[in-house]
């Protein structure tokens, strides 16, 4: 049975693993950065160190793998057409418009799906496709994640949850997308673009001056 989309944390395992790095903001459910790894069972990927590899066909049936996007910016962004913050982000353009930004940079934008069959937010090729084209996202390619190897790699919690890899396969951020964990569209204005300002900063070749952000969203919706 498909279950009730929600905020809480879908499991008491989860609720255990986190339960100490959450704090409701707005309506938000907020993550700590490091507390989903507290157990020994997931390692975190460190910012300045290569980020986790990974083998993956995309929606349009061509595998995509990290180590063959070296000499290209990487961008990855779980997300979750369902989740109420990611609504946020794609009914206000603000995410096509990043991702519009970051293409016509030479940057390669990877949008991940990990929702589990059953789950909020699991959808196959086709529907990944056809949700992406009403929204007229336009990110490089799509990535189906529904066994969650991937998303547990990387550690993602929520979505959205925003990664920058360097052109030499180098994780230089990990975290929310800015900084004001809400569904309210009318808070992008005001908010901090923590993502953005990491991205042109790698673009640049600067150092990232936040490299690791609190995510804020849904959970990610992992099989139990």
């Amino acid at each position: 049975m498909k279950k009730n989309p929600s905020l809480q944390l879908s499991s008491p395992r989860r609720r255990t693993l986190l339960g100490g790095a959450i704090a409701g903001v707005g309506g938000a459910v907020v993550f700590g950065s490091s507390a989903l790894f507290s157990s020994p069972a997931l390692a975190a990927p460190q910012v300045g160190q290569a980020a986790p590899d990974f083998n993956i066909i995309d929606t349009q049936g061509k595998m995509r793998r990290l180590a063959d996007m070296k000499g290209s910016i990487v961008v990855l962004e779980w997300t979750n057409a369902d989740c109420p913050f990611v609504q946020k982000h794609y009914g206000s353009s603000n995410m096509q418009t990043l991702q519009k930004e970051a293409t016509a940079a030479g940057v390669t934008w990877l949008s991940v799906i990990s929702s589990a069959p059953g789950e909020q937010g699991h959808v196959n090729a086709a529907q990944a496709n056809d949700i992406a084209a009403r929204k007229s996202a336009s990110p490089s390619a799509i990535l189906l994640d529904p066994d969650g190897k991937m998303g547990r790699a990387y550690g993602a919690m929520t979505t959205p949850h925003m990664y920058v890899i360097d052109k030499e396969g180098i994780l230089r951020y990990m975290g929310g997308i800015d900084s004001i964990p809400t569904t309210q569209v009318a808070d992008l204005a005001k908010a901090t673009p923590l993502f953005r300002n990491a991205l042109q900063s790698v673009i640049k070749g600067q150092p990232v001056a936040q490299a690791v952000t609190r995510p804020y969203g849904c959970n990610v919706k992992y099989a139990s």
